[in-house]
């Protein structure tokens, strides 16, 4: 709210009379910087953490402070000193390569205060006080690019939903840091708002390589192609369940093929949910494993991966026809198995296989969930789910190449037990999970092959373990 009073007290200044100014000044003093002031001189939550509400709140109060620093210049200064010795702590986590822990939604909010932080310091002061060389921030923009898929609608992990991200953002990044790819997007992309006006840029761009290993965030995708509507993208994390919105959701993925998402994520639920953010988070069908397009191992009450848990990608490879990785899901199971991987194939540029190992001391009770709100047809020895879009008749074949005794089956999108307040979660109105399940084997590889209906003649790819990948 201190950003929006800034920017209309700064941009409208001349048509204000006195007693509106008087206003406006004395909301943003009072109810914007002295509150702020108090978190920054008691280092409380926002000016110490490292999530988004670090720069949504250091964004806007610096803003604030610089609309009016020659009316009140020392709280101005004070306010500003402040915020550059907080922002960095969130600032850090777009490094290595630009990508954000909490999601491409989050992603979009944070970056948004962020620039408008920096944007504001170099035209107020002329320097933004080192802020943009950041370790990461010049890749940023690279990170919307390749979480959408070919729909246009991203892989939306965390507390994101999935949607068209849209981020004027991407303008003043392109015009900062010279990627006009980054524009590019933006101007494919964008419902054009004021800021797209203000930082506009259309320059040639360069063509980027079809996939992307995000480091840190762990978030791999990989393209048939840019700029097709009907090209094959998948979406594969790993990553940490401590980060800040996290869900339970370690090695989920999303699928795109023949203009369809197939393989859907659900996105968040009610915030205001008991225990939403607290103790019973991980009671919640949405936030849980299950709720996403990953295993669940042995499942009973209390979270189904373990919420302390890291899984990083362990094996990352792109060539022009095929491109994989591997993820180390052993530690999010660790109270139920000796190790997990889950491998992600693009074959040819026109098959997903998606292939796990699990590897238990005794037989455990693994299921494998995809939710789609695709139609499903099952074949009759269970090996050949069809499915089928709703929107577009398009449709895409799943074969299960092992283990030789599985079968497919359809769930609704539902836990497999009861949940806490089942009245106060979301519906989740037209989408079925395919299902697999075993409960026999204490060594385990289930592999997946997906493709469109007129790629089902391309012969199966022979199965390797995912040690030779």
């Amino acid at each position: 709210m201190t950003h929006a009073f800034a920017v209309g007290y700064d941009w409208f200044y001349d048509v204000w009379t006195p007693e509106q100014r008087t206003v406006l000044r004395t909301a943003i003093v009072e109810k914007g910087l002295k509150e702020a002031q108090r978190i920054y001189r008691g280092k409380k939550w926002w000016s110490t953490c490292h999530h988004n509400w670090n720069q949504v709140c250091n964004g806007g109060i610096t803003t604030g402070a610089l609309a009016i620093g020659d009316e009140v210049p020392g709280l101005a200064t004070e306010i500003v000193s402040s915020a550059l010795k907080s922002v960095p702590l969130a600032m850090a986590e777009y490094s290595p390569d630009g990508a954000w822990p909490e999601g491409p939604g989050y992603w979009g909010y944070a970056t948004m205060y962020n620039v408008a932080m920096i944007a504001t310091l170099e035209s107020a002061l002329g320097t933004d006080f080192k802020l943009s060389a950041t370790p990461g921030f010049s890749e940023t923009g690279l990170f919307p690019i390749y979480m959408s898929g070919a729909t246009g609608l991203s892989f939306a992990f965390a507390d994101c939903h999935e949607g068209h991200i849209r981020a004027p953002v991407l303008f003043w990044l392109a015009n900062k840091f010279r990627r006009p790819e980054f524009a590019a997007y933006e101007l494919a992309h964008a419902h054009p708002s004021p800021l797209d006006v203000l930082w506009y840029n259309t320059k040639p761009a360069p063509v980027l390589p079809l996939d992307k290993y995000f480091r840190h965030t762990e978030a791999v995708t990989m393209h048939s192609a840019w700029n097709d509507p009907n090209a094959m993208f998948v979406g594969f994390k790993a990553g940490d369940n401590k980060a800040n919105h996290s869900h339970l959701d370690l090695g989920s993925f999303s699928l795109d093929a023949l203009g369809a998402r197939w393989a859907v994520e659900l996105g968040s639920d009610n915030y205001n949910m008991p225990g939403y953010f607290g103790k019973q988070r991980w009671d919640y069908y949405r936030l849980r494993a299950e709720g996403h397009n990953t295993l669940v191992i042995n499942p009973g009450k209390g979270a189904d991966q373990n919420p302390r848990a890291a899984a990083p990608v362990v094996k990352f490879k792109s060539t022009p026809q095929t491109a994989y990785a591997v993820a180390n899901l052993t530690a999010p199971y660790a109270s139920h198995t000796k190790s997990v991987q889950r491998g992600i194939a693009m074959l040819g540029r026109r098959q997903i296989l998606v292939q796990d190992e699990v590897v238990a001391d005794k037989p455990s009770d693994v299921w494998w969930f995809m939710h789609t709100p695709a139609e499903i047809a099952i074949s009759a020895d269970g090996k050949t789910a069809t499915l089928t879009a709703k929107k577009t008749d398009g449709k895409l074949v799943a074969k299960l190449l092992s283990p030789s005794e599985g079968r497919f089956s359809v769930m609704a999108a539902e836990p497999l037990k009861s949940s806490p307040n089942p009245s106060m979660q979301a519906v989740n109105k037209g989408v079925r999970k395919l299902a697999i399940h075993s409960s026999s084997a204490n060594s385990l590889r289930i592999a997946v092959l997906f493709a469109p209906l007129d790629s089902t003649a391309t012969p199966l790819p022979a199965l390797a373990p995912l040690s030779q990948w």
